[in-house]
């Protein structure tokens, strides 16, 4: 069965974004940057990959699964299909202009668990916090890339979803001179 992986940023304080979308705090270079292009080369967009001059990867994900504000700031680059090396899905109530290799779900819980039926690699949950909210019971594992700061405010790891205790197990954790450090988690109800 394929796994639903929330393999994201996130400062010190579960923030996946400033209050207003911002990213550019959340460090691209340092000593984690090339463990993370080595061992997660399907999630760099694909005009980042070509500019870094970064080969194809061995591909832990087939899909990626986010919001519609997650790829607003592709689509205001004006690029409209971040990720073509992937089937790429964007949650969303009501857009209907998107790239024709981006599929739209109003429906992200019952597409994810049709997605876990079939045959394939694991499904990148990309972000946003609202949509990770949604789908937190579904989720598999979780990939942290922590980041050495505190925004204060900004875009909920998982948004704000209603209470509910749901327990993952811390399964590695790596620290670096960077100060990132990248902590996995596996549900145990999986």
């Amino acid at each position: 069965m394929r796994d639903l992986v929330y393999y994201v940023a996130v400062s010190l304080d579960g923030f996946i974004a400033g209050p207003d979308g911002e990213f550019d705090a959340f460090l691209a270079e340092g000593d984690h940057a090339p463990v993370l292009f080595d061992e997660y080369a399907d999630t760099v967009p694909a005009h980042v990959a070509r500019a870094l001059g970064l080969p194809p990867g061995p591909g832990r994900f087939d899909t990626v699964l986010m919001g519609r504000k997650t790829l607003a700031p592709a689509l205001a680059a004006g690029i409209p299909s971040p990720y073509p090396h992937l089937a790429q899905i964007v949650a969303t109530r009501s857009e209907t202009n998107l790239d024709p290799a981006i599929t739209p779900t109003s429906d992200p819980l019952e597409t994810v668990r049709q997605l876990k039926r079939e045959p394939g690699k694991d499904i990148w949950l990309c972000g946003g916090g609202e949509l990770a909210g949604a789908l937190l019971p579904e989720i598999d594992r979780l990939v942290l890339k922590r980041n050495p700061f505190a925004f204060g405010s900004g875009v909920p790891l998982f948004g704000r979803a209603p209470y509910r205790a749901h327990r993952f197990d811390l399964t590695r954790t790596r620290s670096f001179e960077s100060g990132v450090v990248i902590e996995e988690y596996a549900s145990p109800a999986r």
